[in-house]
């Protein structure tokens, strides 16, 4: 092949990844913002989520793991926006179990205690550290993440941020055993009996 022809072949792959990586976050809008289809008053109310308010004035932690999110679902003025957030609140001892976003990156800010946060890269690489109040963590975009709160004596709390409006979770241990996975694929799949795999289902049920 030719000088020239490599070199626009270089292009057009060159060009073709660029696309690819634009068409991985949320689409653009062609509009300052969207409005929904339901006819609701477009005012400064629309552009406003008070959902967190309640921790200015909460004095004791939830008793378990606590997710409260501003998301699309939960404040629709994001949509087309590629923003949202998440409070997690970890009382003593509890986790995030192990989760991935497939359509977002999360940076994590601790506002309050501390937490041991770690994710895996698709070699199969662990990569984690103790976070102080004050430090932010990155978790890559469809990497498998948790954070644990180890500390007996004091809760947690963090603030996520993510690049989409909707970054979706999916939390591999509900995932995995409280759906309908047949349970001789999951026990091959993780070198163990199906009675395991049925104590281990026993765990998620309602």
């Amino acid at each position: 092949m030719s000088s020239t022809g490599l070199k626009v072949l270089s292009l057009i792959i060159s060009t073709f990844a660029i696309v690819q990586i634009t068409r991985a976050g949320d689409p653009d809008i062609l509009t300052d913002f969207i409005v929904p289809i339901s006819n609701i008053p477009i005012d400064g109310n629309f552009f406003t989520y008070t959902g967190f308010r309640f921790l200015v004035t909460q004095t004791t932690p939830p008793p378990t793991f606590k997710v409260t999110k501003a998301s699309m679902a939960e404040f629709p003025a994001l949509n087309g926006q590629s923003v949202s957030y998440a409070v997690l609140q970890f009382p003593t001892g509890s986790i995030n179990p192990p989760h991935t976003h497939p359509r977002s990156a999360e940076l994590l800010l601790v506002a309050q205690g501390s937490l041991q946060v770690g994710f895996v890269d698709t070699t199969n690489k662990l990569f984690t550290q103790n976070l102080q109040t004050g430090d932010l963590f990155i978790f890559p975009k469809g990497l498998v993440h948790f954070q644990h709160n180890a500390d007996a004596k004091n809760p947690a709390l963090a603030i996520s941020a993510f690049g989409s409006a909707n970054a979706g979770t999916i939390s591999l241990p509900n995932t995995l055993f409280n759906t309908s996975i047949d349970d001789t694929v999951l026990a091959l799949a993780f070198k163990t009996d199906v009675a395991t795999i049925q104590t281990l289902k026993k765990g998620f049920a309602p």
